[in-house]
């Protein structure tokens, strides 16, 4: 009930993926709830409804619930998104909720992003290099200017939601490909003067039918980002400098 207006809120059946590949007992099937809609109210906010007043089993991630750490992403009636950013005031009263592809599933909602996100960025090395092991820490960092500073913010904001990858066509056919948040992270460090690498070197992380060559330009990347990152104009710049780079090493035309 709605106690500013006195009226009742709409009914939402929320149809959910039940499934936990750690039971052999158990068997991937949807399950249905119905919950009466309040201002504001946001998928998580259902979800909690639903782990407090009807199944408290039902699994899914959260952590901060402000859209910062990415860890509620999950498909929305049929489109990545976050759950803690999603109105469902934007949304029909039917919603379907399944776990976001390509990522292990851990159970119903609940998908394991870390485990994808730490294998990409160890096969991409995503940290400066370079850097001096000799580290003072009362030594204050060389200056940067603030334009430069602001575009490595700009590719900084990721917050490897994973929403990305589950709306790439490339990543559900291709099991190592990097996904935009891979190809991003390398247009950063390519930005940052504090990593010394050469295009060369790059070329050699993502220069394959598994980095920039592997997008299908698509841009559904770009549709889905909860972040609004510039995902498709960072794909396309790293392309014409891989490009650049393969045609130019030894052998080629």
């Amino acid at each position: 009930m709605n106690a500013a207006s006195g009226s009742k809120g709409r009914t939402l059946c929320i149809h959910a993926m039940r499934y936990n590949p750690q039971d052999p007992a158990s068997t991937p099937h949807i399950q249905t709830f119905e919950i009466e809609e309040a201002p504001g109210m946001t998928l998580y906010v259902a979800l909690t409804e639903i782990r407090e007043m009807h199944d408290g089993s039902l699994n899914y991630d959260f952590v901060c619930r402000a859209g910062i750490c990415g860890s509620c992403g999950m498909m929305i009636n049929g489109q990545p998104g976050l759950a803690c950013r999603t109105l469902t005031a934007s949304l029909p009263a039917d919603i379907t909720l399944l776990p976001l592809p390509v990522f292990e599933l851990i159970s119903d909602l609940s998908v394991n992003t870390g485990k994808w996100m730490r294998g990409m960025a160890e096969r991409l090395e995503t940290w400066a290099h370079g850097v001096s092991e000799d580290v003072d820490v009362a030594r204050l960092e060389e200056r940067m200017e603030p334009e430069l500073a602001q575009d490595i913010y700009e590719l900084e904001r990721c917050i490897e939601c994973g929403c990305c990858v589950a709306a790439c066509g490339t990543a559900h056919m291709r099991e190592d490909f990097v996904g935009a948040v891979g190809m991003n992270k390398i247009a950063r460090f390519r930005l940052d003067p504090r990593d010394d690498r050469s295009d060369a070197e790059h070329y050699a992380l993502v220069g394959n039918d598994d980095g920039v060559f592997g997008c299908l330009t698509l841009l559904g990347c770009t549709d889905v980002c909860p972040k609004d990152l510039p995902l498709a104009g960072q794909i396309a710049f790293l392309r014409r400098r891989m490009l650049k780079q393969g045609l130019s090493k030894p052998g080629k035309p």
